[in-house]
C-alpha cells in the first residue's frame, strides 16, 4: 500500500465513521456539541502547545510561510467578490461562498499533518493558524456585515475581535512558542499529559466533522457550491505556492503551508452564517461537499508537494 494513502485513509475513514455514528443515532445527537466544546477548548490546545514548545524551528522563515499562507488568503478572497454576479443570486449566498472560500477546517489539517509529517509539520502547521484563523474570522464577519441580511451594526465587529484574542488555538500556539523560546521543551508530568490529551484530539475531532456531514444539504444553491469549492480546494492552494516560492519556502515548510491551505471548509462557517445573517443552507452544502471533495484533492496537494 501507499505510504500516502496509508497515512491519510485512517483520517477520512474516521470521517465517514463519525457520519455513520450520527446517522445511525449510535449516540445521541446531544453528545455532539460538548464533544465538540471538549475538542475545541482542552484537547486540540493540548496538542498545539506540546508540539510548538518541543519544535525545532530555528533555519525556519517564519514570516515567509506565514505570509504566503496569508497571502493566498486574501488574494482569494477578492476572487469571489469580483465575481459575485456569477457565483452567488444574493448577498446571503456571497457571504457563504467567502467563507466557503477561505475558511479551513483545522481538525482535519492537524490529523493529516500529524499523520504525514510527525510534531515538526504539526508544529509548521501552527504558524498557519496564527497567520489564517484571525484572517479568515476578520474577512468573514466584515463579508456578513456587508452583504448579509443581519442587522448592519458594529457588534460583529467587536465579536470577530474578541474571538480571535481569546481563540484557543491561537492562545495555545503562543503559548508553546513561549515555551521554545525559552527554551522550555518539556515540563515533567504537564508534557506527557498534554501529549496524552492531544492524541486523543485528533480521532474524535474526525468523528466530529463526519458527524457534522449534511448530505441533504448538497441540493441547496449547486453553482455556489461548485465556486466556494473552486476557490478553497483550489484557487487558494495554487496561490499560496506561488507566494510561497516567491518567497524561497521550499521543503517540508512548503508541503505543510500547501496542506493547511487547501483543507475544506470548516463547519464554525454554519454557526457565524447563522448568526450574522449569511445562507446557511448553502453553507451546509458548502461544507459537506468540500469535505467530500477533499478525499480526492488533499492527496493530490500531499502528493506533489511532499519532500
Amino acid at each position: 500500500m501507499s505510504p500516502l494513502i496509508e497515512a491519510l485513509a485512517p483520517t477520512f475513514l474516521l470521517i465517514v465513521i463519525g457520519w455513520w455514528i450520527r446517522h445511525a443515532q449510535f449516540v445521541p445527537d446531544a453528545f455532539w456539541p460538548p464533544a465538540e466544546r471538549l475538542i475545541y477548548f482542552v484537547l486540540f490546545p493540548a496538542l498545539l502547545v506540546s508540539s510548538t514548545a518541543k519544535a525545532d524551528l530555528a533555519g525556519l522563515d517564519l514570516p515567509a510561510i506565514g505570509g504566503a499562507m496569508f497571502l493566498g488568503v486574501v488574494l482569494a478572497t477578492a476572487l469571489p467578490i469580483l465575481m459575485r454576479g456569477r457565483v452567488a443570486a444574493s448577498g446571503p449566498a456571497l457571504t457563504s461562498v467567502i467563507q466557503g472560500a477561505i475558511r479551513p477546517n483545522t481538525y482535519v489539517g492537524l490529523a493529516a499533518c500529524a499523520a504525514l509529517y510527525g510534531t515538526p509539520g504539526t508544529a509548521i502547521m501552527a504558524i498557519g493558524i496564527v497567520a489564517v484563523i484571525p484572517t479568515v474570522n476578520a474577512i468573514s464577519v466584515f463579508a456578513l456585515i456587508r452583504w448579509g441580511s443581519g442587522e448592519k451594526t458594529g457588534s460583529g465587529l467587536s465579536r470577530v475581535v474578541k474571538g480571535i484574542v481569546t481563540n484557543p488555538l491561537i492562545l495555545a500556539v503562543a503559548a508553546g512558542a513561549v515555551l521554545n523560546a525559552v527554551g522550555v521543551h518539556r515540563i515533567p508530568v504537564a508534557t506527557p499529559l498534554m501529549d496524552v490529551l492531544g492524541a486523543a484530539s485528533l480521532p474524535l475531532g474526525l468523528l466530529a466533522v463526519g458527524a457534522g456531514l449534511n448530505l441533504k444539504a448538497l441540493g441547496a444553491g449547486v453553482r455556489g457550491i461548485a465556486w466556494s469549492a473552486a476557490y478553497k480546494l483550489v484557487a487558494v492552494p495554487v496561490l499560496t505556492a506561488a507566494f510561497a516560492l516567491a518567497f524561497g519556502v521550499t521543503g517540508l515548510p512548503l508541503a505543510v503551508a500547501l496542506l493547511y491551505n487547501a483543507l475544506p471548509c470548516s463547519a464554525n462557517s454554519y454557526v457565524l452564517a447563522r448568526q450574522l445573517g449569511g445562507d446557511h443552507r448553502l453553507m451546509a452544502g458548502i461544507i459537506t461537499a468540500q469535505t467530500l471533495l477533499a478525499v480526492a484533492t488533499l492527496p493530490l496537494v500531499v502528493l506533489l508537494t511532499t519532500p
